[in-house]
């Protein structure tokens, strides 16, 4: 196995601002606009946004949740591997708001399929936007595209993005690991 640096805590730092400001520029005051982390890596991301905007920019009235998918996805008992499932916490009202769903990696799109399905028990929001910090492209299974993307980056099937966070990993980073294909002759 082995392992590039797609991003360092230095550029990691500076996506971050971008994102912000982008997100600043599309919402301005956030009164009508929820941010909504999905669990269990968008948490990371959504929660340092979320502390750049109120830190950095001075917007005081985030509103931010954290959304657990785990038993809305279409692997769900499917698999050998049991899926854990995460707390949700949302303490506000979706309805007619705009939410911005928060995510760490887009790889095949079925997470924000998720999202969307899950979502609705708490509402139906006026508009739904996407954030990811990395957009894989080319491994999409549904048409699913974020409004808001950190680095787009090209990989196959033996390649995963690994993203670190400095609250989990202890170190702000983007990995991009490789595993050996087993071939055979």
């Amino acid at each position: 196995m082995s392992q590039k640096v797609l991003l360092t805590s230095k550029e990691v730092n500076i996506i971050l601002h971008r994102l912000a400001c982008q997100l600043i520029e599309k919402h301005l005051d956030f009164s009508n606009t929820l941010l909504i982390g999905l669990q269990p890596r968008g948490a990371f991301l959504a929660k340092r946004l979320a502390q750049f905007l109120k830190e950095e920019y001075q917007i005081q009235n985030i509103k931010l949740g954290l959304l657990d998918i785990t038993f809305f996805r279409d692997d769900f008992r499917r698999g050998e591997k049991t899926l854990e499932a995460n707390r949700t916490e949302i303490d506000f009202i979706v309805e007619d708001k705009k939410v911005v769903f928060i995510d760490d990696v887009l790889f095949t799109g079925r997470s924000i399929r998720s999202a969307l399905t899950a979502i609705q028990s708490f509402g139906r929001p006026s508009e739904i936007e996407l954030l990811v910090l990395i957009d894989r492209r080319f491994s999409r299974h549904l048409p699913i595209q974020p409004d808001y993307r950190g680095r787009q980056v090209d990989v196959i099937d033996n390649e995963k993005v690994q993203v670190c966070w400095l609250e989990n990993d202890g170190e702000d980073a983007v990995y991009l690991v490789t595993t050996p294909t087993n071939k055979t002759t």
